[in-house]
């Protein structure tokens, strides 16, 4: 039970998501904090919506740093050797028990997993033991890399790079032999001659911008689905799965809009429209967008700020949009038809939504201290703010089950 954590995605190959390293705030370092006392364990479960690995991790597997001391005497016996790599947070070379500490947790079935920027020695006596060796490429040298990694390409160990953040980054470690990559370089936009939105996307572009009206014109949104066959059956089948309707079987927009309401069903358009317009990039960085569309959106409620349209939904879930579309902002905005309102916040012109973006990304990236900072600025607390951070990522899990299956082959496991 965890109510102040990050956690950073670490995917494979094909940029799907394999795991995420997960960042734990009373951890020191990030590592796996000590137990909670029982008095503190329930005021955090009372006040602050704590989340357990399945609710942080989404039933992908969590990598999770533990301190030496941790390791060799509290190591916790709940945690799920099937869904959990036990990663060493020190260095395994001097310190006295960690070896057998090691050992006995690869007895209890763990993979173990160890950072190492100058790719450890065979000959090290933990290297048998070791299932996954994480290799920080912002501090080692890709000629280093090239000339150490030959002796883990033969062998049954995993290479992951770290601080992998840029798209070139990602193409050379890749090259490598890598099998992993952590890091945000799938939120950046990748290098390509500039391009206009396809005419098969203009269906797209029309809802998105009638998500983002004052008005609601149902009549004009109708008839934009009602182009597009394939569009229309993906609203019916996205809006009667359980994680986004559980109570009325719908049968038509006309008939949603009597249950869910008129804001609702703007979220839902925008949604659906995001979904639809990166269907060629991860899913991974539709899951951010949900994320930060949720996050944005209880802190507009928080902030009492205009919710019809929905705008602090809306920022969120478009601010990785220069990602999706492999432009830049500027860019993108031309081509939308969004209002003045969202638009001005995401060009960076809204200092309310400018704390937003810079709050998801400390949370994102556990940039504790900026998440302080930015809870003065906005007048919120803290863990009030970790609450509802917690709550969008377990509103963005369920919302990407509900749109992976409409997207097979972005959630391949590797």
């Amino acid at each position: 039970m965890f109510a102040f954590i990050a956690r950073e995605p670490i995917l494979d190959q094909q940029k799907n998501v394999f795991a995420y390293e997960l960042i734990f705030r009373d951890g020191k370092g990030g590592t796996f904090p000590e137990e909670l006392g029982s008095q503190k364990a329930q005021y955090i479960a009372e006040h602050f919506h704590p989340l357990g690995l399945d609710d942080i991790s989404g039933e992908k597997t969590s990598f999770i740093n533990f301190s030496s001391d941790t390791l060799i005497s509290r190591f916790p016996t709940t945690l799920n050797p099937d869904t959990v790599v036990v990663e060493l947070a020190d260095n395994p070379f001097n310190q006295a028990g960690l070896l057998e500490a090691c050992q006995h947790i690869k007895q209890l079935g763990f993979k173990l997993a160890i950072d190492d920027p100058m790719m450890l020695s065979s000959k090290h006596e933990i290297f048998p033991l070791i299932d996954v060796l994480k290799v920080d490429v912002s501090k080692a040298r890709f000629e280093q890399i090239e000339k150490n990694i030959p002796r883990f390409l033969d062998s049954e160990v995993r290479l992951v790079a770290e601080q992998v953040n840029t798209y070139d980054d990602f193409n050379t470690c890749n090259t490598l032999g890598f099998d992993l990559f952590q890091g945000y370089f799938f939120a950046q936009p990748e290098a390509r001659i500039m391009r206009q939105l396809p005419a098969s996307k203009l269906n797209l572009v029309d809802l998105m911008g009638e998500s983002a009206s004052s008005n609601f014109d149902l009549d004009r949104i109708n008839s934009i689905i009602e182009r597009d066959a394939a569009l229309s059956y993906l609203l019916l089948k996205f809006i009667n799965n359980p994680t986004i309707n559980k109570r009325h079987k719908i049968n038509s927009l006309r008939h949603a809009l009597t249950y869910m309401g008129e804001v609702e069903i703007k979220k839902f358009i925008a949604l659906l429209s995001l979904a639809n317009l990166g269907d060629d990039k991860p899913l991974e960085l539709i899951h951010m967008s949900l994320v930060r569309a949720k996050f944005f959106d209880l802190l507009s409620q928080a902030r009492n700020v205009s919710t019809n349209p929905p705008i602090g939904f809306l920022v969120g879930l478009f601010s990785l949009l220069d990602a999706l579309l492999d432009q830049t902002m500027p860019d993108v905005l031309k081509q939308l038809p969004l209002s003045d309102n969202v638009s001005d916040a995401l060009l960076g012109k809204t200092d309310e939504f400018n704390c937003y973006v810079s709050l998801v990304r400390s949370f994102e990236g556990a940039l504790w201290m900026n998440v302080i900072k930015q809870s003065k600025n906005l007048n919120i607390d803290q863990k009030q703010l970790h609450g509802m951070y917690n709550q969008a990522i377990t509103w963005g899990n369920g919302v990407r089950s509900a749109i992976s299956s409409y997207f097979p082959r972005a959630v391949a496991r590797a």
